[in-house]
């Protein structure tokens, strides 16, 4: 049985609630304990460390939602919004965004914890977790709004300059947070209890942070900032090299390319996988822990559906291009699924794929604003509600690690063969799919991507687009692509409203790979019949009808050009993404009046 870390919100029994209320750090954190009696021993340390805990859990497979790997329905998707929104302001935008009171907790621990009885490499050790904990919010809040204060104490009420602060410039946040993160990975231990950051958890957090920075910096000219990239693309890969080095993780595989990838998202505990840094475990057997349930939200129709475009990046099984086969815009469903890199068929629902629940294979459901994928990724295929909240979610996994280190020497213009053979080949081989050369990448770059990412340039321009692409297809809908697309200049994809699959025009169609019809689209103005004159196929079964037109007109099915086919429309408002502006996000106008010292910055009002 799996061991389950229950984190306590112990900084809210130590923090008067009312304190914790507030958003804005206008307070002492005040004690229901005075930090002379609390701070003494090392279980003080740790219950109060627990309650810091903060990590992402089985939302992030809908955190693509923001991105071009999903089309959603969902109203509170923030870049959306503001893409097709009226004259969006700080009046309208990131309101709930704006909130310091995690910091408050974490510095209060930081200006106590050395009251402690206890030696200092055990202080370091949870000194170290609170600064990591610190870090990781700040990182977050550079991501949204670049420039933000920087607070390294409780506030003093009385403290004018501390509480109306204004902006400290994102190049001093950045250098504060890395020198967090710094002492995080000398000091954190490697043994610490389950379900919590332990040293190299905290070594990865330090490269991503590297990662996202230098090549943030690079690709942003608005930042003025280019010429620093360089040194976080080299700490980048310093970090990664020691995770690599240390000999402590590995790619999970049984050698099933079929299966082994698809067994990360869907297992009931991930403790001793050897490719998982950190793990969120979820065990419905333990009275009080929470449920990692999200299969409504990820399947079928309801909320989210993946992207066409998604699907397109995966290659072929023999490692070429899926979009140098010739008329790949015109497959339909079971034709872009046949010969394509294993990862696809374990990422979305495949033809033929049959859920716990069914006899026969599933039939993809088809309805309006939605793409006809189906996610696979995180659905836990079981029709028991036990097994489907349990299954553990990989917060951070070695595969990571390796495209850190691989994307950060490419970036450099240092990538060797020797490099890609032991970063992005090695994910490659866990799936059956052939190694990337070195030669053939930056020789024959992508025109697809390289048109998607026109500021990539130079003599490393195709690994760089090839090293994207794997990290797309390997983190696909594990939230990592919104943030991949801020970094590398990417809004321009935002902007594009995502299609579903491709129908040549009204008729039959086999969804289930077996050349048997399982569907029926019929033209707008045609009445769907009874069951009874319905047409079955060759196997007696009734075929699934669905009216079928143009964005608006009253069907079930939307199609690019209506009645005479195309890919299947999501919406059709259009978007803007405007630069460099929509990479922030505004101050929220009540803080600006709180605080006149907070401005705006890119154009936001």
């Amino acid at each position: 049985m799996k061991k389950y870390l229950i984190a306590v919100s112990f900084a809210s029994t130590i923090l008067l609630s009312q304190a914790c209320k507030k958003s804005f750090l206008d307070k002492y954190p005040q004690t229901t304990i005075s930090p002379e009696l609390f701070f003494n021993t090392e279980a003080d340390l740790s219950q109060y460390i627990n309650g810091l805990l903060n990590m992402p859990g089985t939302g992030q497979y809908t955190a693509d939602q923001n991105s071009d790997n999903l089309a959603t329905t969902s109203g509170s998707i923030d870049i959306k919004n503001i893409m097709i929104g009226s004259n969006p302001s700080s009046k309208t935008v990131s309101a709930d965004l704006w909130d310091f009171t995690r910091i408050r907790n974490i510095n209060y621990f930081l200006e106590n914890y050395n009251k402690a009885k206890v030696s200092q490499d055990v202080k370091d050790h949870y000194a170290g977790l609170a600064r990591y904990y610190r870090a990781d919010f700040y990182l977050e809040m550079v991501k949204l709004f670049s420039d933000v204060p920087w607070y390294s104490t409780t506030i003093n009420p009385n403290d004018s300059a501390a509480l109306y602060m204004a902006r400290t410039p994102r190049a001093q946040v950045i250098d504060s947070l890395m020198a967090d993160l710094l002492f995080a990975s000398t000091h954190v231990k490697e043994q610490v209890p389950a379900g919590t950051p332990g040293k190299w958890a905290v070594a990865a957090k330090y490269a991503g942070a590297a990662l996202f920075e230098g090549t943030f910096r690079r690709y942003h000219p608005e930042l003025n900032l280019q010429q620093t990239a360089g040194a976080f693309l080299d700490t980048a890969k310093t970090v990664a090299a020691r995770i690599m080095a240390s000999g402590k993780y590995r790619l999970y595989s049984t050698g099933n390319p079929q299966g082994d990838y698809a067994s990360l998202f869907k297992s009931a505990d991930l403790s001793a996988n050897p490719e998982i840094i950190l793990n969120r475990p979820y065990d419905l057997s333990v009275k009080g822990a929470p449920s990692g349930n999200n299969n409504t939200g990820i399947w079928g129709d309801y909320e989210q559906s993946p992207s066409r475009d998604l699907v397109q990046t995966y290659l072929m099984k023999d490692g070429s291009r899926f979009i140098d086969v010739s008329g790949y815009q015109q497959f339909t469903f079971v034709q872009e699924f046949q010969n394509r890199d294993p990862r696809l068929a374990q990422t979305l629902a495949f033809p033929g794929f049959t859920r716990a629940q069914d006899a026969a294979p599933y039939i993809q459901r088809l309805n309006k604003n939605f793409s006809g994928y189906h996610q696979l990724k995180g659905y836990i295929n079981s029709t028991d509600n036990n097994v489907i909240g349990s299954a553990d979610f990989p917060v951070t996994r070695y595969a990571e690690i390796l495209l850190t280190y691989a994307e950060a020497v490419a970036e450099q213009g240092t990538i060797t063969q020797a490099d890609l053979d032991n970063t992005v080949n090695l994910i490659r081989t866990r799936v059956g799919m052939p190694a990337l050369s070195l030669a053939v990448a930056n020789g024959n770059p992508d025109a697809v991507l390289a048109t998607k990412y026109p500021a990539v340039t130079g003599g490393n321009k195709g690994v760089v687009l090839e090293i994207r692409r794997e990290r797309r297809v390997e983190l696909a809908l594990e939230g990592y692509r919104y943030d991949d697309l801020l970094r590398w200049h990417g809004g321009n994809l935002l902007s594009k409203i995502p299609e579903g699959m491709y129908f040549p025009g009204l008729g039959q169609f086999d969804m289930s790979g077996d050349g048997v019809a399982d569907i029926m689209l019929i033209g707008k103005d045609d009445a769907i019949p009874d069951d009874a004159h319905k047409v079955r196929n060759t196997l007696g079964v009734t075929l699934v009808y669905y009216k079928a037109g143009s964005f608006g007109e009253d069907v079930t099915v939307y199609l690019k050009n209506g009645a005479q086919g195309g890919n299947l429309v999501t919406e059709t408002t259009p978007r803007q993404f405007i630069e460099p502006q929509y990479y922030y996000r505004p101050v929220p106008y009540l803080q600006t009046q709180l605080n006149h010292n907070l401005t705006q910055i890119f154009g936001w009002q």
